[in-house]
């Protein structure tokens, strides 16, 4: 259930301005009784000025008077008929300058272990551009004598939820890799 908007003010307004119950208040804010009790006696929010939630659209004049003429009713909160925004996608990400030299090993382990993922999805994911993707491919990266294929995961480039989300979303199957060597 939604909760009204500044739970206390809303209380104050509903003690000063109508006959509910503490119980019917409390149910509605989200309190307990007793505080309520205590906002009622000026124990408790002396200076908090009440909150109108009729004003404000949380309820109706007439949910008002249905509670106050039955006291086992209980208080409902009006349905609001504000449309949300969308939220927006997710854009280019912020790397910190720490991990900024570590995104080419990043690249070049996804490159190794997914072939077949698309250049932008890859740019997508570690926050990278098709043009450095390209240079860590064709070993033409200005410091590709250091790159060393490390997982961006444990780089903190980005989250194991994205990295497996974007394999199961374009089908990527990894690489056949040779086996691991022992050295034994």
């Amino acid at each position: 259930m939604p909760q009204p908007l500044m739970p206390k003010a809303t209380a104050v307004w509903l003690i000063d301005k109508t006959s509910l119950s503490f119980e019917q208040i409390a149910e509605f804010v989200n309190m307990h009784p007793l505080e309520i009790q205590a906002i009622a006696d000026g124990e408790v929010a002396q200076g908090i000025v009440g909150f109108d939630p009729v004003a404000s659209g949380q309820l109706t004049r007439e949910e008002i008077l249905r509670c106050e003429a039955d006291p086992a009713a209980r208080l409902r909160i009006q349905e609001s008929s504000i449309v949300l925004p969308k939220q927006r996608a997710k854009g280019g990400r912020y790397t910190p300058v720490s991990k900024r030299n570590d995104r080419p090993d990043g690249i070049a382990w996804l490159l190794r272990n997914y072939p077949s993922l698309p250049d932008p999805v890859i740019a997508k994911l570690l926050g990278t551009t098709k043009d450095t993707i390209a240079k860590v491919r064709d070993r033409t990266h200005w410091n590709s004598a250091n790159i060393k294929p490390r997982d961006p995961v444990i780089l903190g480039l980005c989250t194991q939820g994205d990295l497996n989300a974007i394999v199961a979303a374009h089908g990527a199957a990894p690489a056949d890799l040779p086996p691991a060597e022992d050295a034994a």
